[in-house]
């Protein structure tokens, strides 16, 4: 059970959609300092500093889209933290030839299945081997 303490005159079904949708946004402000640190604006030069800030939010779009495209998967839901720690902090082999690019996962991470799951949801052909 959750309690929400307010002066809000409003039918109890309603608030509670308000401070959802308020708690949801500090959700994705944490995502943003934290795992993305939009806030780090260090530089002495506010260019700089304006340049850090918009890849940020750059990057925090394309994880939007990635988390779109996953919507059918049990990543749906996932915080950039965990997108950034599943999918792309991954070592792998890439082998390049003139027709594709192959990478070679260890046969020790977990989460084959997920990464081939977002690499064809992002447009990722199947090998020939693993077409079916």
């Amino acid at each position: 059970p959750r309690f929400v303490v307010t002066n809000l005159r409003h039918k109890p079904e309603r608030v509670y959609e308000i401070y959802c949708g308020r708690g949801d946004a500090e959700n994705r402000i944490k995502e943003l300092k934290h795992d993305l640190h939009i806030d780090r604006t260090s530089c002495t030069s506010f260019v700089a500093n304006q340049i850090r800030v918009s890849m940020a939010a750059a990057a925090y779009l394309l994880f939007q889209e990635l988390r779109w495209r996953l919507r059918r998967t049990k990543l749906r839901r996932a915080q950039v933290g965990r997108l950034r720690t599943t999918l792309m902090k991954v070592s792998a082999r890439i082998t390049e030839s003139v027709r594709r690019i192959v990478f070679h996962l260890p046969t020790s991470y977990a989460f084959t299945d997920l990464w081939r799951l977002t690499a064809h949801a992002l447009g990722a052909a199947r090998p020939p081997s693993l077409a079916s």
